[in-house]
Formats: structure tokens, C-alpha cells, sequence
């Protein structure tokens, strides 16, 4: 079966006035007329169904980037707008939507890091038009609702626990990888792979969205993008860090998609791009393209992005997975760990141009 991916052109900039985006909008409303509907609903709709990706008590996990900032960190106003529209359920959404990462001990939800040899200063500079836009102004002062918040779990990193402590925030480790567990903002406890503990058992009601921004990665992977996000959920502290760093990686991540969680949605983006940097600076070597990719096959979405959107801009071979064995080799490895674990949702992730359907929209 092919794997779908949405794509959204010349994604208008945002206003600010509004938060709406009118790229997300329109790849809501894409996916819902090809029977991929964001919402869960009793009552078939436009942009809802029974089989619908979000309930209105769902805990939502967005797994932004906020390890770097400038265009090395997710668009806070793409982010924005997917809040915006998950809080519009039309059944009333009385559930939580956690914005969340771990930077690895160098993470933030002010976008103020300064990664020595990456970045001059610790000043703010958000992935946004606005660059005071990071992810803590988006929950403090955008929306100021009970129901969004942040979770950044750096703190987390050399903490593990057992699969029978419910209490402590930590990690519990999985094989060769690790899954965080900790309390929401709102009192969720959050136990990554097993669901939302409710003190007596496990609810279903924990979905992930995975929220990369597509660039460059310097050190022999290529690019960072839907996969490697994967880095920015397990914990580096695990004992298994060196080999992640490249040999590896493709399998860990497919371990973590596969075993753990995978997520309800994929969605890739690719309004500004770095070509020659991982940390997005400095910001004249990226490439504003105004793009979203959405798909629920995140193989799909790094093979066709690497190939189609960042390697035609410079023709760097790092950036293209027929050529380059940096970045083929792990996309090989994450696709054969996480279809030896059923796929995403009983469909077998791809990897193959031939398996992939590009549905396009330009506005």
C-alpha cells in the first residue's frame, strides 16, 4: 500500500493578527477530503469522523524541536496554528495539548540557548516571523489556556524508574532506547508507551504529533527531519549515545516509532530550510520555501523532502537518499525496525518514490 504525503505551497506569511495559519488550515481541510480527518467525532463531518485522528479528551504530545533556535527550531507560528485548530474540536476539546522535547541538557522553550560554536548569544530568536514567538509565548501569553502547555524534559535526562513507579518523572528504558514519563502541567501522567495512567490503570487517550523542521545535519546523516526528531524524545543518558551518532540511528529511531509510540501524524516543517547548518544560523544560509509536508509515514516524509526539497536547492549529495549512504543507510534500518513492529497503525512505512503519492495544493 503507498504512503501518503499532503503538501501545502506558498503557505502565506502570518500576520499575526490571527492564530490561524492558513497553511495548516488548508492541510486540515486537504487531509479531511481524502479521508485523513483530524478530528474524532461521533458525527461524520467535513474535518471529522469515527476514525478521526484527535478526541476531544485526547492528551496531545507535539514534539517540536527546541534544542536550537533561529531556523534550526520548529515554526512556532505553524505551531501555533495546529493548537489553534485542535482547541477548535468540534465536540469541545476538554483534553491537554503539551508542547514537548528534550534538548539533551541544552534545550528551551525561550529559544535562548547558545550551543557553544553554534550560536554568539543567549539571545531569543524563535523560528517565527516574529522571533519573540518561542514556545513559552505561545502557552504564556497567546493562548493562556489550562489547556496547553510545556514539557521540556532535559531535567529528566539521567533520571530512570521502573515500569511499576507511577509517581516519579523519568525514564524507563526499552530495549536498546528510552521513553519519558512524567505529569503534565494540567496532572495527566504521561507514561509514553503504555498511555495516560489514571492511578488504577491505562487510557488510550495519549496521542503523539510529531512537529520536525527539515535541515541539514552535519557529521554523516545528511539531514535532520520526521525520523531523527526521534532523538529529541528517548534520553541520551541511556548508555547507548555513541552508537546513535551515526551507526545506529536509523534503528533507534525505528525502535522508538515501532516499540514505543508512534505518531498520529507526521508533520514536516519546511517553511524556512537550513541547507548548510543544523542549528538554522545564521539565518542567510537557509532558505525561506513556505512549504508544509504532512504524512502518517514519517520514512516517507524524510525520503521525498531530502530528496525533493532539499537537494535540488544547492545539489548537495548529503541531502539526497538514492546517492548519499549517510542518509540512505538510516532511513533503510528505521523502516525495517519499524515494520518488524506492525508499521504505523497496521500500514508499513516506505521508502521507495514509486510507493509514495505527493497530493499537492499551492495557495
Amino acid at each position: 500500500m503507498a504512503s501518503t504525503l499532503y503538501r501545502i505551497e506558498n503557505c502565506p506569511i502570518p500576520t499575526g493578527e490571527a492564530n490561524h495559519h492558513e497553511g495548516v488550515e488548508a492541510l486540515v481541510e486537504m487531509m479531511g477530503n481524502h479521508g485523513l480527518k483530524l478530528y474524532q467525532t461521533e458525527q461524520e463531518l467535513p474535518l471529522g469522523g469515527r476514525e478521526g485522528l484527535i478526541a476531544k479528551d485526547d492528551v496531545v504530545l507535539l514534539k517540536i524541536n527546541a534544542q536550537w533556535k533561529y531556523r534550526g527550531c520548529t515554526n512556532s507560528d505553524v505551531v501555533r496554528g495546529l493548537i489553534q485548530r485542535i482547541l477548535e474540536h468540534p465536540e469541545g476539546f476538554d483534553g491537554e495539548i503539551v508542547l514537548t522535547d528534550n534538548g539533551q541538557g541544552g534545550g528551551s522553550m525561550n529559544c535562548d540557548m547558545i550551543w557553544e560554536g553554534y550560536y554568539p548569544d543567549t539571545t531569543v530568536h524563535a523560528n517565527a516571523e516574529d522571533e519573540s514567538h518561542t514556545f513559552s509565548f505561545l502557552v504564556d501569553e497567546v493562548f493562556r489556556d489550562p489547556r496547553v502547555s510545556t514539557c521540556l524534559l532535559d531535567s529528566l535526562n539521567e533520571m530512570f524508574i521502573s515500569s511499576e513507579d507511577h509517581t516519579t518523572d523519568g525514564y524507563r528504558r526499552l530495549g536498546d532506547v528510552s521513553y519519558p514519563c512524567f505529569r503534565t502541567a494540567r496532572g495527566n501522567r504521561v507514561e509514553l508507551r503504555e498511555g495516560i495512567w489514571n492511578g488504577s490503570e491505562y487510557r488510550g487517550n495519549l496521542k503523539l504529533i510529531n512537529m520536525p523542521v527539515l535541515k541539514h545535519h552535519d557529521g554523516g546523516c545528511g539531514i535532520t527531519g520526521a525520523v531523527k526528531n526521534f532523538y529529541g524524545v528517548l534520553s541520551m543518558s541511556d548508555g547507548h549515545k555513541e552508537e546513535r551518532h551515526y551507526d545506529q540511528l536509523g534503528r533507534h529511531c525505528g525502535a522508538m516509532i515501532g516499540q514505543v509510540r508512534p505518531p498520529v501524524l507526521s508533520i514536516l516543517d519546511c517553511i524556512r530550510v537550513s541547507l548548510t547548518a543544523l542549528s538554522g544560523y545564521p539565518p542567510d544560509a537557509t532558505r525561506r520555501l513556505n512549504t508544509l509536508l504532512v504524512s502518517r509515514d514519517p520514512l516517507a516524509l524524510d525520503y521525498w523532502a531530502s530528496k525533493h526539497l532539499l537537494y535540488p536547492i544547492d545539489g548537495n549529495e548529503a541531502h539526497h537518499p538514492d546517492r548519499f549512504a549517510g542518509l540512505r543507510d538510516p532511513l533503510i534500518q528505521a523502516c525495517a525496525a519499524i515494520n518488524a513492529s506492525g508499521g504505523i497503525f497496521g500500514q508499513e512505512v516506505v521508502m521507495d518514490e514509486k510507493q509514495i503519492d505527493v497530493i499537492t495544493q499551492s495557495l
